[in-house]
């Protein structure tokens, strides 16, 4: 483990805990009386941050290494079927953390968001698909960009241009992209709340005339290109550039994240997996942001 990773599994563990001590409510429930957990909910979901960061898949490995190597900063740990259990209990709490880090960071303010989707698959063979838990949530879509059919969800991602994740929303393969992103705005008014005139940057996708207008109302601005018969729109110039670093985002979460590496075979088991790497992605970039690591999305100090 690198001393970066170390410094960075120290700053997490303790911004968690003052999180949790001034606002108990957020740990995940448990009875009043009975044995306390001896592995604390901060402990627990820098764990999960660090494995990640790591690049385990596998929570027989991950639990393997942590025994090996973390000893010393995590005197107990659960076993695979308990730590499983917890994790998925602490989904809430995971997702606080994440809009908490996000808007503890300079990015957090800038003017432009990116917006896209990306397959997150869950299987390959048709009996995987005909037998598995995600089944009905899970469905066969297209992927346009890598001219592929995958059976699995989409990630729907609003990022700073940073890479910052803003939003983000799991859905079936075949969701609307603009419904999605409207249901992401609605569901988190607070965070679209005084910033008038920002702009969202899409791809072609996001078209329509009743979307644009949503958004609008919403006082937020849309640049994509023009789609076939449509006059040219502003900024068509920088959609290419642009259209990359949302690419190169993606890839951040599937390349050196292992996002489609998952291993979720069950709803609460992909969306506290997703989740955690979105959480790690964004702990990453407010550590460097506290440190004034030049970019801020680098994973390469954190044994990348």
């Amino acid at each position: 483990m690198t001393t970066k990773l170390d410094t960075l599994a120290t700053a997490r563990y303790v911004k968690v805990d003052d999180l949790l001590k001034a606002s108990p409510g957020l740990a995940p429930w448990r009875p009043k009386t009975g044995i306390a957990p001896t592995l604390s909910d901060a402990e627990l979901v820098t764990l999960a941050v660090m494995s990640a960061l790591l690049g385990f898949v596998s929570e027989r490995r991950r639990l393997r290494y942590a025994h090996a190597e973390l000893g010393r900063m995590f005197p107990y740990l659960p076993g695979q079927s308990g730590y499983g259990k917890r994790l998925r209990k602490a989904s809430g709490l995971v997702l606080h953390v994440i809009r908490v880090l996000a808007a503890d960071t300079t990015l957090w303010s800038d003017d432009e968001w990116v917006v896209d989707s990306t397959p997150v698959e869950c299987g390959r063979s048709r009996d995987t698909a005909r037998r598995s838990d995600l089944a009905g949530w899970a469905e066969y879509g297209y992927c346009a960009s890598h001219s592929r059919y995958f059976w699995g969800l989409r990630l729907h991602l609003l990022c700073t241009l940073g890479g910052l994740p803003v939003m983000f929303a799991l859905t079936g393969a075949k969701a609307d992209e603009r419904h999605t992103l409207l249901g992401m705005l609605d569901a988190a008014p607070e965070v679209v709340a005084g910033r008038p005139g920002q702009v969202i940057i899409a791809d072609r996708q996001y078209y329509g005339r009743d979307f644009e207008h949503a958004l609008t109302e919403r006082d937020l601005r849309l640049l994509r290109p023009a789609r076939r018969g449509e006059p040219e729109r502003a900024g068509a110039r920088l959609f290419k550039p642009l259209r990359q670093t949302i690419e190169s985002i993606n890839q951040t979460f599937k390349g050196q994240l292992d996002l489609e590496r998952h291993g979720g075979r069950t709803p609460a088991g992909v969306v506290i997996r997703v989740p955690s790497r979105i959480l790690a992605l964004t702990t990453v970039i407010w550590h460097n942001d506290k440190t004034s690591w030049p970019i801020r999305r680098s994973l390469i100090a954190y044994d990348h």
